[in-house]
């Protein structure tokens, strides 16, 4: 026979009269009231809060393996190499990061100054790109919104409105404005510093697969001498193909503090990463600006 549930307070076994509720925190055991659960908090909290713990890991490292969205060309579909400045262009027409290879492709294709995505004639001066990327930005576009905001951040020194804009680029789903934030709040760039809040934008960037914001957790667990968890960090970034992981890998085991087992395995998993972001045209861009 299955065990009956009962309120964690009072003893109450639950029926079609009185509804358990869990907790939600931890899902470790359930109450008939609200009164129960706040009578029961005192003796619940130190497991609670190590279930909740545990409940949180098991998210921020099962989740975010795969590169954000944005990440890929949307002409090739291939993963744009690190960094993604370097390597692709982003089309304020669109919205869309062209890696360079499509965009050479493009133009000796006959498409001259036209977006290799959209077709769209490229602005001819900053007026028109701007007026590109208000229209995206009132389409309400993740990308778009956060390309103004660090625009603002960087090129109008306007930290409110970039923060303004990049919170909005956030909660409609953008990694990397979640990326740029956390930067803001580690650094107390034009907002109060605040290492919590930091990581905590970091955390929710790399479960949408940011591995910029991945690294960065891997940094910060190393501050505190946390080596597992930052081998662990650095492994799932350095596996996207994020070189300066790997990096850190190699030198974690060096002094001891990671394993030959997770060095292997960062090793392979970013050739393997890195060989996959190949293409003809990538290469033939890079003989063509001598990279």
């Amino acid at each position: 026979t299955t065990e009956a549930e009962v309120c964690a307070n009072c003893g109450k076994e639950g029926s079609d009269t009185i509804k358990l509720k869990n907790c939600t925190a931890c899902f470790l055991v359930k109450y008939c009231s609200v009164d129960c659960q706040k009578t029961h908090r005192k003796q619940h909290k130190k497991a609670c809060k190590k279930r909740a713990a545990e409940l949180r890991d098991e998210k921020l490292y099962s989740q975010g393996h795969e590169r954000a969205e944005g990440s890929f060309c949307p002409l090739c579909v291939l993963a744009i190499p690190f960094p993604l400045e370097q390597h692709a262009t982003f089309r304020a027409c669109c919205s869309k990061l062209v890696c360079n290879g499509c965009s050479l492709a493009a133009h000796k294709g006959g498409l001259g100054e036209s977006c290799p995505f959209c077709r769209s004639p490229l602005p001819k001066n900053r007026e028109e790109t701007l007026a590109m990327a208000q229209k995206r930005v009132a389409a309400k576009d993740p990308e778009a919104i956060c390309q103004r905001g660090t625009h603002a951040k960087f090129n109008d020194d306007d930290v409110p409105r970039a923060t303004e804009l990049l919170t909005e680029a956030a909660e409609l789903g953008s990694a990397t404005a979640l990326y740029e934030l956390g930067s803001m709040y580690m650094k107390g760039e034009g907002v109060a510093k605040d290492e919590a809040k930091a990581v905590e934008c970091w955390e929710l960037a790399a479960m949408r697969g940011c591995a910029e914001s991945r690294h960065n957790l891997g940094a910060s667990e190393t501050k505190k001498r946390k080596y597992d968890r930052a081998a662990r960090h650095f492994l799932i970034a350095a596996k996207m193909g994020h070189k300066d992981s790997l990096d850190v890998i190699k030198r974690m085991f060096a002094n001891g503090v990671a394993t030959k087992a997770q060095y292997a395995e960062a090793l392979k998993g970013c050739h393997d990463a890195v060989e996959e972001m190949k293409s003809p045209d990538r290469d033939e861009y890079k003989k063509w600006v001598g990279m």
